[in-house]
């Protein structure tokens, strides 16, 4: 969000405040006044907690309008009783605003907090303070917004009936974590002199500020070893002061561990039709696991879950607040480079998958596997789901147009559906069997058992029937499920445009060997959608050129290796 903030080039000034605040006409006059400062300027204030609030928005959002539908006037929204600030003990109700997006907010890194998960805007007011950088307003003796109580209330009930985390989850872990390894918010400062920083005060009708040389409350940051300090004195006397607003608490010096099994995750995130998509991964494929993420995020498909094959994917995965379990029994000691096709690694590493699979299949799930090299242009859930009961649908690795999909081994165990019925839980177990007695991988036992060695279950050029489950096997439409080798798709100038002709669901970054290879081609296509340096998604606003000329310079450089 601060990002896409400073990304807004045609912006005289940004606003960042929660959904909940119920913004007043004086944000605006104040912001009107601030904007003649000749400076880079950051503010900050504090909406006022109200506990009854009886009015609603208007059908077409243009204003407020008593239970009897007549109009409320904002004069009379600022005459309503306000209790206290409304973030004495959470992040809730800052209201910040700064000028000039394009220049440095803040001379650190910010992490990437889980919005809405606590301490990201007192983290962020306290960087810009400690930074010196801007000219720092405190506003916080202003009346900028109203907290009601009523509708902070009504937000928690529908995030728990859309499946969001409570409060308290491990999303907050997740962001005292961050603040405690990022920046100084959690050290404790030395008495010092701050000269960026003022007070506002409103004096008729207009501001005047008042220096403030002395940070006086800077007792109350946290150490990092984690002691807090001066809790109960934080709000004496009202006199809230920018460093009043941090309040204590004691983070973690390790990162949190995700207190839900892989049930739990499960029931959080999977869609009305009790279906899941999955995605496995270890430290050598984060950076593709994090752009797959974002991608979904994008075509906004929630109900993902990640099986992280090591700890450190593991820990990342909660960093960036992911659904994430880990399979205790993975291999351990997965090589970065060398895991790749036909490697003794890759053999070790796909048998989880199917593994995994069948656990969620028998918890009552259907699942939809998908290696993180898989780029999704569309949702292919719908599609996939209308295939009916006991069928299971597969990617096909043919690379010949034309002639039988379904050839033997021509099954990609990196893309398939999976419903939770009879015959495929079954015949899962027996693919399962199958592979745990192989020397390969397990994508030959997924065609073996389904189709039979040579393909004698098949009936016809795009479809098999396991006789002991009457379960059909469906070779996926290569125009719409693409493998890697398929019409030289990755080789096309315009990888993206080309399978939009085709209709492409997905493309899969297989048929290639080595992981800085298949990370190249597919940063180099433009069907890449994180940076890592920053740890965010790429959105239509960023530049992506950057990873083009990556890939393309890579790919040079690996071919010369």
């Amino acid at each position: 969000m601060v990002a896409r903030a400073q990304a807004a080039a045609d912006t005289d000034i940004c606003v960042l405040v929660d959904a909940e605040i119920v913004l007043l006409p004086e944000i605006v006059d104040a912001l009107a006044r601030f904007s003649k400062v000749d400076a880079d300027w950051f503010l900050v204030s504090l909406s006022r907690n109200v506990t009854d609030f009886h009015y609603q928005l208007a059908d077409n959002g243009s204003h407020w309008v008593q239970a009897d539908g007549k109009e409320v006037s904002f004069k009379k929204l600022q005459e309503i009783p306000a209790d206290k600030w409304a973030s004495e003990s959470s992040d809730r109700g800052l209201i910040v605003a700064w000028n000039n997006p394009s220049s440095i907010l803040h001379a650190g890194v910010l992490p990437s907090f889980l919005y809405g998960r606590g301490i990201h805007n007192g983290w962020l007011a306290h960087e810009v303070l400690s930074s010196e950088m801007r000219l720092c307003f405190d506003a916080i003796s202003l009346v900028l917004g109203l907290y009601p109580g009523s509708l902070s209330s009504m937000h928690d009930m529908t995030s728990s009936k859309n499946n969001r985390l409570p409060s308290g989850s491990w999303e907050y872990s997740v962001n005292r974590h961050l603040a405690a390894i990022y920046g100084s918010y959690c050290c404790r400062l030395p008495s010092r002199h701050f000269p960026m920083l003022h007070k506002v005060v409103k004096q008729s009708e207009d501001y005047m500020l008042s220096k403030v040389d002395e940070l006086t409350l800077s007792n109350f940051f946290i150490s990092k070893e984690g002691n807090g300090h001066g809790g109960d004195r934080l709000w004496k006397k009202q006199n809230i002061s920018l460093s009043g607003y941090l309040h204590s608490y004691s983070p973690e010096t390790t990162a949190p561990d995700l207190p839900y099994s892989l049930g739990m995750l499960l029931e959080l995130v999977a869609d009305k039709n009790r279906s899941v998509v999955l995605g496995v991964a270890g430290k050598s494929y984060r950076d593709m696991l994090m752009s797959w993420v974002c991608h979904l995020r994008h075509l906004r498909v929630t109900n993902f879950i990640v099986c992280a094959l090591d700890h450190e994917t593991y820990e990342f995965s909660i960093l960036q607040g992911l659904p994430v379990f880990i399979d205790p029994l993975s291999p351990k000691n997965v090589s970065i480079d060398d895991c790749h096709f036909g490697t003794k690694c890759f053999q070790q590493v796909t048998k989880v998958k199917s593994r995994i699979v069948l656990e969620i299949l028998r918890l009552g799930y259907n699942v939809l596997l998908s290696d993180v090299d898989v780029y999704w242009f569309g949702n292919p859930m719908p599609f996939l789901y209308s295939l009916g009961p006991a069928t299971f649908g597969a990617q096909s690795d043919e690379y010949n147009e034309t002639g039988p999909i379904n050839l033997p081994r021509r099954l990609n165990s990196g893309f398939y559906f999976a419903r939770s019925d009879n015959a495929t839980i079954i015949a899962m177990e027996m693919i399962v069997k199958h592979a745990t007695n192989s020397g390969l991988s397990e994508q030959p036992s997924f065609y073996d058992v389904l189709c039979g060695e040579n393909g004698t279950n098949c009936i016809s050029d795009d479809k098999c029937l396991e006789p002991n489950t009457n379960l059909t096997v469906v070779f996926l439409n290569r125009d719409l499920f693409p493998n890697g080798a398929y019409k030289g798709l990755w080789e096309k100038h315009d990888v993206r445009a080309t399978c939009k002709q085709l209709g492409c669901f997905i493309i899969h970054n297989n048929w290639i060997n080595k992981r800085k290879k298949k990370l190249h081609r597919q940063m180099s296509s433009g069907l890449w959608d994180y940076d890592p340096s920053s740890r965010q998604c790429l959105q239509e606003w960023t530049d992506k050129s950057i990873f083009r000329m990556i890939g393309q310079f890579h790919l040079f450089e690996d071919t010369n290796s």
